[in-house]
This record gives structure tokens, sequence and C-alpha cells, in this order.
């Protein structure tokens, strides 16, 4: 069995383009590759993507991402700490 690319129009069937698709730049600026972190729905909910600039910007005009906002950013970092060291273990005190 072949697995089928999906379309836009599949997208669309999906319910896909109903969501807010989120993305955050993790690379320097000026850097050759762009390291990204996209989210559909849930900024918290995230892939690690890596791409060259060009591919880059067409993949965030093909997909109409927005940028996550800093409060965004800080409840993501907060949720990842989190996950990390705990919430009370000596590791997570250490980390504050």
């Amino acid at each position: 069995m072949t697995a089928k690319k999906m379309t836009t129009a599949d997208a669309d069937a999906n319910g896909l383009d109903r969501y807010t698709k989120y993305i955050r730049v993790r690379s320097a600026e000026g850097a050759r590759f762009v390291e990204f972190d996209f989210a559909i729905g849930d900024p918290a909910l995230f892939v690690e993507l890596i791409m060259p600039k060009g591919a880059f910007e067409h993949f965030c005009k093909n997909n109409n991402v927005v940028f996550m906002t800093r409060e965004q950013q800080e409840n993501v970092d907060a949720e990842m700490q989190k996950w990390r060291y705990g919430e009370e273990t000596l590791m997570a005190n250490n980390h504050r």
C-alpha cells in the first residue's frame, strides 16, 4: 500500500485550515538555515524543523503561519522546564 501525498484540498477536507499554525524561529538572524518550531492549533504541541531560508519563506506563506507571541513562547518554555526538571525537585529548584 502506497502512502498518498496530502494536498491542500485534503487539508481543507480534514479541517486543518481551521486551526492557527504557529511558528517560533530559534536560529540566529542571517543563519544559513532557519531552525524553527511549528505548531498547529496549540503552540505547546510543536515539531522542530530546519529549512533553507527560501524554503522556510515558502512554507510560511503556504501555511499562513502566525508568529508565537512572547507570552506563548514563555508558556512553552515554562512547560518544557517542568517536563525536563519536574516541579518540586532539587533539579527544578537549581534551575529557577
